[in-house]
C-alpha cells in the first residue's frame, strides 16, 4: 500500500515538473518571438517624387567654384536643377577664363515661385521664375546667359543695355550645353533689324564680326566696358570701322 502511494506521488510529481518546463519552455519561445513577424503587415504604398530633396538648398563644389542652390516651389523638377547645375558647372568656368578671371567664386542660383519674368541677374546670384522653368525644362542655357552677366560684372553705366544684353546671348551661343534642345538659336538677319535690338539680333552681330572682321572683337568690347573706357568710338578703335559702318557691311552679307 505504502509502495503504491509513494508510485503515485511519484507520478503526480513527474507530471507536476512536466508541465512546469513545458511552460519554460513556451515562455522562451514567446519572448524570442515577441519581435518577429514572419508575415510583416503591408504598409500603406507612398509613390516617390522627384520632389522630395528639391524642396532645400544644396550646395555644389567642383571646378575651384561655388554654387549654392535655393529652391521653395514644391513643382520644381530634381531633373531641371541637375541640368542647371551641369550647365553652370560645364560654362562658368570657361566664361570666366575668357571674359574676367576675378569673377565671382561663389554663385548663387534661386528659383523664385513668384517672380513673372524668366530670369535676372544681380551681384553673385542668379534668379529663375519657377514657372518658366517649370514650362521649359529644356531651356538650361538660360543659365548660359544669365552666369554671363555675373562674369561680365558691369559698373552702372558702363555700357549701352543692348551691347551688355549682347554679349550675354553671344555667350549663349558660344558656349551653350544645348540651345537646339532648348529650342534657341540666333535669328537670320532680316533688314528690318539694327545693332540695338539687343539680346540675339547683337549677338548673331558680334559673332559675324567675330567671323568676318576681327576674332577678338567681343573680348575687345568687354575689356573696354570692364574698364568703363567704353564708347562709340571703341568701334571704330577696334575695327577701324563704325559700328553703323559695320552694320552695313554685315547686311550686304550676313551668311555666318
Amino acid at each position: 500500500m505504502m509502495k503504491a502511494l509513494f508510485n503515485i506521488r511519484e507520478l503526480v510529481s513527474a507530471y507536476i515538473n512536466f508541465q512546469r518546463a513545458g511552460f519554460l519552455m513556451l515562455s522562451i519561445l514567446l519572448s524570442c518571438n515577441k519581435n518577429y513577424d514572419p508575415e510583416p503587415k503591408p504598409q500603406a504604398y507612398v509613390p516617390p517624387t522627384s520632389n522630395e530633396s528639391v524642396l532645400t538648398t544644396k550646395t555644389y563644389n567642383r571646378e575651384g567654384y561655388t554654387l549654392i542652390f535655393k529652391n521653395t516651389d514644391a513643382t520644381f523638377a530634381l531633373a531641371t536643377r541637375e541640368k542647371m547645375v551641369n550647365t553652370f558647372f560645364n560654362v562658368y568656368p570657361k566664361l570666366a577664363t575668357r571674359f574676367n578671371t576675378q569673377a565671382p567664386g561663389t554663385v548663387t542660383f534661386v528659383i523664385d515661385p513668384n517672380y513673372s519674368g524668366a530670369a535676372y541677374a544681380a551681384g553673385t546670384t542668379t534668379t529663375y521664375s519657377a514657372a518658366w522653368m517649370r514650362d521649359h525644362p529644356l531651356d538650361t542655357d538660360i543659365v548660359t546667359h544669365e552666369v554671363m552677366h555675373l562674369v561680365q560684372s558691369y559698373s552702372s553705366g558702363a555700357s549701352p543695355g543692348w551691347l551688355t544684353e549682347g554679349i550675354a546671348d553671344y555667350a549663349r551661343h558660344k558656349y551653350g550645353v544645348d540651345n537646339a534642345g532648348g529650342g534657341w538659336s540666333l535669328p537670320d538677319y532680316s533688314s528690318s533689324q539694327s545693332y540695338t535690338n539687343s539680346y540675339r539680333v547683337t549677338a548673331r552681330f558680334l559673332a559675324w564680326l567675330e567671323k568676318n572682321v576681327k576674332s577678338t572683337v567681343v573680348d575687345e568690347l568687354n575689356s573696354a566696358i570692364r574698364a568703363k573706357s567704353y564708347s562709340v568710338d571703341t568701334w571704330s578703335q577696334i575695327t577701324g570701322k563704325t559700328v553703323d559702318q559695320l552694320w552695313q557691311s554685315y547686311s550686304q552679307n550676313p551668311a555666318l
